[in-house]
């Protein structure tokens, strides 16, 4: 029956073309087909290519040139002093809200100050500081729900700061000892952690985007769903192929997936002037068919209402949305870059002093009567010894068991890698001496 159906169809489609071409004198082509829209004195023809259906004819060549796009505005609700701009943006938050966001990003700076220091002491192998992007973190991470995914790329700290990571969890993973909750497996500042929804973090660039995208899509498929997947990285990572895919695939599956670009203004030591050429990363948004929002990512109350708005939009239209959060890294790349030999001190001094995030935010608490000296320099002390006793502790707990490194792949261990194990076993027991096994738990 299905073929018989099929044949009636395309006779059908036969016999309207014929009578298309009797009645015309032509054959209908592509650019023939075509809806009019009628305005006063013109009539304009808006072409039905499949790959552009919202596009007119026009009758003369114009070339879309980047210069005439108008740049997509920073949104910000808060001055540098600390002012509200305009009332009606301000969040609202109640002081225990501002107090845990300002007490968060001083102690993910006081932290960060101290474990630089611990590497250059080459107590720990790698560092990477977050000096400067505070706000952007712990503003997004406030506005998200805890049960949404998150997948970041290796300066997003604050977030797990948000949720409840602790400074013992951060130590013990930089040191990659047997608390590690990644067993020791990763290098430092490569968190993760299952409890609070954040994907654990990988070293090549802009892998975990394309893979929120996905998380994205799955999650839209479950019925009455409440949760959005947010995926932060880089304008350097934005150059990455991944991203182009991430971008089209969350786009064209309609996946409710936040792409929160962090453009600090250096891809390393390349600049934002020679990383890209047209407007920032938002700019992109509307190529891919997505909604886009830029806004200063110094302000913790720009960036707590702009990832507010963009959770709220993706699930209620299930569709996917670029947030450009605009900053300035201070602290050097990582520790292996040098940002003194690409950049001045004095534009530095500006963006450590009067634009920082953490001066922002006090600035307005004071205006609120909400800050207290005495007690913010006591709490700045109590983080110090925290972070100093845990580096002590952290240090004398052994490394994970070595036979850690065949676990975890498969929920059973295949036989090939019980083998291994095996003649490794073996190995390490016939060689002992020239291993340090005192340092890894048994």
């Amino acid at each position: 029956m299905s073929f018989l159906r099929t044949i009636s169809n395309v006779l059908m489609h036969r016999t309207t073309f014929l009578r298309s071409v009797a009645t015309t004198g032509r054959v209908c082509l592509s650019s023939d087909v075509a809806t009019q829209s009628q305005g006063v004195g013109s009539t304009t023809l808006h072409a039905k290519f499949p790959g552009a259906l919202e596009a007119s004819f026009v009758t003369a060549p114009k070339l879309a040139l980047p210069e005439n796009i108008e740049p997509i505005p920073i949104y910000r609700v808060m001055n540098n002093e600390g002012m509200i701009e305009d009332p009606t943006q301000e969040p609202n938050l109640d002081e225990a809200t501002i107090q845990k966001m300002f007490r968060d990003m001083v102690l993910l700076n006081t932290m960060d100050k101290i474990l630089y220091e611990s590497q250059r002491q080459g107590r720990i192998s790698f560092y990477m500081t977050n000096f400067g992007e505070e706000a952007s973190h712990i503003g997004s991470a406030a506005a998200l729900s805890p049960d949404d995914w998150v997948y970041g790329q290796y300066r997003e700290a604050g977030v797990l700061v948000w949720r409840g990571f602790t400074i013992s969890d951060f130590i013990n993973q930089c040191y990659g000892n047997a608390e590690d909750q990644g067993k020791g497996r990763q290098m430092p500042v490569h968190y993760g952690s299952r409890k609070l929804n954040f994907v654990t973090i990988s070293s090549p660039l802009a892998t975990q985007i394309p893979q929120a995208a996905g998380a994205a899509y799955a999650f839209k498929l479950q019925p009455n769903n409440q949760r959005c997947v947010v995926t932060y990285f880089g304008e350097g990572a934005a150059s990455e192929g991944d991203t182009h895919a991430a971008f089209n695939f969350a786009a064209t599956l309609d996946s409710p997936v936040i792409f929160f670009c962090r453009n600090n203004g250096f891809a390393i030591s390349t600049p934002s002037k020679e990383q890209y050429r047209g407007d920032g990363i938002a700019g992109r948004a509307a190529g891919y068919g997505m909604a886009a929002l830029r806004f200063d990512g110094t302000d913790i109350f720009a960036t707590y209402n702009a990832t507010k708005l963009a959770r709220e939009y993706v699930l209620r239209e299930n569709k996917p949305i670029v947030l450009e959060a605009m900053a300035y890294r201070i602290g050097h790349h990582s520790t292996s870059d040098d940002s003194t030999a690409y950049r001045p001190a004095e534009e530095l001094e500006v963006w450590n002093t009067v634009e920082h995030p953490i001066a922002k935010l006090k600035h307005y608490m004071i205006r609120r009567g909400w800050f207290n000296e005495e007690k913010e320099n006591e709490f700045v002390k109590s983080v110090r010894k925290q972070v100093l006793s845990q580096i002590n502790q952290s240090e004398r707990i052994p490394k994970p068991d070595w036979r850690e490194m065949f676990q975890d792949v498969y929920a059973e261990m295949p036989k090939h890698l019980k083998e291994q194990m095996r003649e490794m076993e073996e190995h390490v027991e016939k060689h002992k001496e020239h291993y340090p096994l005192k340092d890894f738990k048994q």
